[in-house]
This record gives C-alpha cells, structure tokens and sequence, in this order.
C-alpha cells in the first residue's frame, strides 16, 4: 500500500519541503533509509545520516535548520517521535486483524463472547467470562473464571489471567505475563513456619494499559490491585499485592514494587528501581534506574536517584564527592604519615 508525502502531512498535521507526489509503501530507520520508504529524525545523534539517507520522506522537528543540502523530501511537525509513532499506529490499525475461534480452544458455555472476537488455539477461556468486542485472545491463552475483558483489548500468547480479574478497554498484555497470581502474603508462627494468607482481592486493569512480556501483577489480599488508565508497563515487571499505578505512569524493565505502594499519575520509572511496601509516591515524579526506594517520594515533579533514592540535585553533589575520593583518601594517608613521623 503506498501513500503519498502529501497525505501522510495530512494525517500528521505537517508541512511538505520538497516532492509534495513522492510515494512511500514501508517504513526505515534513517541510517539505513531506502528508496520508498519513510524515516524520522528526532535525536540530534542521528543528524548526520539525514543529509545521505536514501529514505523518501524523513519527518523532523519544526526547528530543525540543515546545514548542507538535503536531497529527501522533509515532513516538518512539532513533534517528530510522536508523529512517527502516529503513522505506526495507522499501519497497525490498517492491517486486518484476526478473527475467529480456533476449534482446539476450549470456551465454557457460560462465556459471554462478544462479536468479532478471536480466539486462538488451545487458549481457555472459564465459566462466567465476559469478552467484549474486537477482543484478540492468542493461543495458549488461560482467562480464569468471572474474568472480564473490554473491547479492542489484545492478550498475546502464552498469558495467563487468574480468577475474577476485570480487563479495560484496548489493553494489550503481552505473551506469558500474569494477571493476578496470589500476593506474596505469609504469616510468621511461633514455630518458625508460615501460615499463607489467602488472597481473595483481584486485579483491576483499566483502559489503554500496555503491559510487557513476562510481567506478574498479582491479586490483592483484599480489595484491588489497581493499574489505572493509560499505564504503560515494560517486560519483566512485578507488581505486588494491592499496589496502586497512577493514570499514565511508565514503568521499565525489571523494576518491583512491593505490596500496598501507591504510585502517582504520570510518573517515569527507571529498569531495575526497586520500591518498598506501604510508601506513597507523589504525582509526576522521576525514578532513575536502578535506584532502591525506601521511604515515601511526596515532592511532586522531582526527580530522584540512588540507593536509598534521594533528590537527584543532592545525589549529583555527592558523586562529584565520591568521585573525589581515592585523592582525598591519599591526602589524607599523607598528612597521618606526617604527623607519625
């Protein structure tokens, strides 16, 4: 399917310089840009390869001035990532999307299924399910009794939704994650054993949620584990029992947050962060990765860093310090040799 620089502007709200006719049927990254093709530049890194790029049509930021001539055609907006991502979304919903049910399923009776809807093989779908329109329910798939799923949601293969979990609208949960396994809840005995606690809450997930591969969002021991609209979640993430993810909060790879931790809306959250249970974090706020946090974050909009996470302007000076420290360390082995003599 090819498209022309002219409707592709349109779709973006950007302005053509160039070859206004030229058409594009794919899509490249600039440094490796091909005839026919369409490309982006959005990190000042990659500014070289836009005067050599065999691409089409690169789209750029409104402000990008070139230095030398430039023989492809240019799309420019304000904002060349989200435009580029724009058109992927388009691609995406160009495609037909499956529809079906494989008859190596297996669909209790008392599943309601909405139209269209696919099911792969070998998936399971329980008693009393609920699946709305358009759903995509991959092979190998196992959706747990009362479970409910909203239109246009997306579960990839191999992911597994435990008992009475509710699943948004256009949530898309990717293969071998698992939606409401037991929380992580034991109670110490006088004999040094531990009593489980039952865990009889669920997980919320509500509307335009992406969630990575092999992520585990576990049930609550009451109540609700709750991942509000719009939260995007990397691969290999553990979310605890009963923790709470604000609207538009991203979460990277391998990060964990420990059982009954509120998170804030539109927070950014490094790989590999670790948080402790019971803490509240405050709207907007950044956690750079690797960074252990123990106690609550409640300065909305800052950024933090370290192990324990503190303000990152703080933890910038101490580095600088710390740095320094092999030098100090000799000075100051110096100055004791000085003195003992």
């Amino acid at each position: 399917m090819q498209f022309t620089a002219e409707q592709i502007a349109q779709a973006i709200n950007g302005k053509i310089e160039g070859n206004r006719k030229v058409t594009i049927n794919n899509f490249s990254k600039i440094e490796e840009g091909k005839p026919e093709t369409i490309s982006f530049l959005a990190n000042p890194k990659y500014t070289s390869y836009i005067y050599d790029t065999k691409a089409s049509i690169v789209i750029v930021n409104e402000d990008f001035i070139p230095t030398k001539p430039v023989n492809t055609t240019l799309i420019r907006v304000k904002d060349s990532y989200v435009a580029f991502a724009t058109l992927l979304n388009i691609y995406e919903k160009i495609k037909p999307a499956p529809v079906g049910i494989d008859k190596l399923s297996s669909i209790k009776k008392s599943a309601v299924l909405g139209d269209k809807i696919f099911v792969g093989a070998f998936a399971v779908i329980g008693n009393n399910v609920k699946i709305g329109y358009s759903v995509q329910i991959h092979s190998q798939v196992f959706i747990g009794d009362n479970v409910t799923i909203g239109d246009y949601s997306i579960i990839y293969p191999g992911v597994k939704i435990y008992n009475d979990c509710v699943i948004g609208k256009n949530v898309t949960i990717h293969a071998g994650s698992v939606i409401g396994a037991d929380g992580f809840g034991f109670a110490p005995r006088t004999d040094q054993s531990f009593l489980k606690v039952p865990q009889i809450g669920n997980v919320i997930i509500e509307d335009y949620v992406e969630i990575g591969a092999n992520t585990t969002i576990d049930r609550a021991t009451m109540g609700s584990t709750i991942i509000r609209t719009g939260v995007k979640i990397d691969n290999l993430v553990q979310v605890a029992h009963n923790v709470e993810i604000g609207e538009n909060t991203v979460i990277a790879a391998q990060a964990g947050i420990s059982g009954s931790t509120k998170i804030g809306k539109n927070c950014m959250i490094g790989g590999q962060v670790g948080i402790v249970g019971h803490i509240d974090i405050a709207d907007e706020v950044k956690i750079g990765a690797q960074s252990g946090v123990a106690n609550p974050l409640r300065k909305k909009g800052e950024s933090y860093f370290g192990s324990p996470a503190t303000e990152f302007s703080i933890q910038r000076r101490a580095m600088v310090i710390y740095a320094k420290l092999p030098d100090i360390w000799k000075r100051v082995d110096a100055i004791e040799k000085k003195i003992n003599k």
